[in-house]
């Protein structure tokens, strides 16, 4: 038991120096103020989270929640079938499958992103094809809107969707199949009340990866979005990089950070309840 706690200890100093320490400091901070010159000033003021309630800052959240909620619903829909097809396969071609999903991640975050301007833009990829095939007369604008954030992120956070999913059908004892089978359930009706219940764990997980990663994504909206569309992360990278306003930066950062833990938190429960009601009637 002794020697168990003292394998722990390396994971424990790591997070606090580099996950606690930071965060303390943040939380800090967010309750000083700034100089003229953006200089930080350490006299306890609520001033910072005051700001937040503006009306341009709350729809700045609104949006951010939005664009997170149509992001992770997309991702559920198109990496359940992706991963119930590479569950499905032989052993054999399983791992391949899993390595194709897992290429981008080879590929810098950034590069990825401007890959995709290459193609959306007004004389890129697709444009040219479009314009080729005779199904456009002028170049259509794909890029810096909405439509191009959402697909940015989408491409960008659907394997944190997929891997998780595919753990779980993978992990399903194919055998609850055969007996719903045996007892006359349709393919679709084992579907709907073994696999899709009993993987609901895997869906669970990749949708805090994905909803989380999209609340503080900052990149695909800036590269792909440009001024147009304006995130609560570019709203905080902002702060801290270009409008050297750290303490307000600070206190957005905090506000998201307890928001997505009070979200977690809530989607748990609303889990834990769906399982407890299931069981009860079982």
């Amino acid at each position: 038991m002794k020697n168990g706690k003292l394998m722990v200890l390396p994971t424990v100093a790591w997070l606090s120096l580099f996950f606690v320490i930071p965060m303390l400091i943040v939380v800090a901070v967010s309750f000083a103020s700034r100089t003229a010159y953006g200089q930080v000033v350490f006299n306890f003021t609520f001033a910072n989270y005051a700001r937040i309630t503006e009306s341009l800052y709350l729809s700045i959240f609104a949006q951010t929640f939005i664009v997170a909620v149509i992001t992770t619903l997309f991702t559920i829909v198109m990496a359940y079938p992706l991963a119930y097809y590479i569950a499905s396969l032989p052993k054999k071609w399983q791992q391949p499958g899993l390595i194709l999903v897992m290429v981008p991640f080879w590929i810098n975050f950034l590069i990825r992103s401007y890959a995709w301007v290459i193609i959306l833009r007004t004389q890129g990829v697709l444009n040219t094809i479009l314009m080729k095939l005779g199904l456009i007369t002028i170049p259509m604008q794909f890029l810096y809107n909405d439509m191009a954030v959402l697909l940015g992120m989408i491409y960008s956070l659907l394997p944190f969707m997929v891997l998780p999913v595919y753990v779980s059908i993978e992990q399903l004892d194919r055998r609850l199949l055969e007996a719903a089978s045996d007892l006359g359930a349709s393919p679709f009706t084992a579907f709907r009340k073994v696999t899709l219940p009993l993987t609901m764990p895997g869906v669970a997980a990749g949708t805090i990866l994905v909803f989380i990663s999209s609340l503080g994504m900052f990149i695909v909206p800036d590269v792909m979005g440009g001024a147009k569309s304006a995130l609560i992360g570019n709203v905080i990278q902002n702060q801290f990089l270009s409008a050297r306003d750290w303490p307000f930066g600070s206190a957005l950062s905090i506000v998201l950070a307890v928001m997505s833990l009070v979200l977690i938190i809530l989607y748990y429960k609303a889990i834990q309840g769906q399982k407890g009601g299931k069981s009860q009637n079982a």
